[in-house]
């Protein structure tokens, strides 16, 4: 049975990583869960300090994921349509079936949204896309190293108790 728990954590640990890339999916989490599956195991004993810490990470980074693609439409001065705008486009590009749909919906999301808000403003319009896709990929970038540090972590784990494991 540890055997089964160990290659679903891993399995899981790989998934956060290829999910870590797309917005407002749960890249941290999965990975999360892939530790703490290896902590059901019998021959790993639990760290409810590693587990918990984990968690409180992986619930910021999944908010963080919500708000910088927003937070980077209004650094660049964008206003509250800018930011609905992304907002709209991040859901609207994960759900239509378009290449790269994800990174592209935020960006026009935010393109319209300043654009409603003020049309003759082209230029604003466009720099507060551009920070909604900066922050897009802010995020994906800090999801993707949270992922990659559970990875990590999970393996020190089993390297550590690789005796009871095989």
């Amino acid at each position: 049975m540890d055997i089964i728990l160990l290659i679903l954590g891993f399995s899981c640990m790989i998934i956060g990583i290829f999910w870590s890339f797309l917005p407002a999916l749960p890249g941290p989490s999965i990975s999360w869960i892939g530790l703490l599956l290896l902590y059901f195991t019998n021959a790993v004993p639990t760290n409810y300090w590693i587990l918990g810490i984990a968690l409180l990470i992986t619930i910021a980074i999944s908010v963080l994921d919500y708000v910088i693609p927003s937070r980077g439409t209004k650094k660049f001065g964008g206003s509250s349509y800018g930011i609905w705008g992304t907002n709209i486009g991040l859901v609207i590009g994960i759900i239509v079936p378009i290449p790269f749909g994800f990174l592209i919906g935020p960006f026009v999301g935010a393109l319209v949204g300043e654009l409603i808000y003020d049309s003759k403003n082209h230029k604003r319009a466009l720099k507060a896309a551009a920070g909604s896709f900066i922050g897009l990929l802010a995020s994906s970038f800090m999801k993707f190293v949270i992922c990659m540090m559970y990875l990590g972590l999970f393996f020190w784990i089993v390297w550590e108790n690789k005796s009871e494991l095989f």
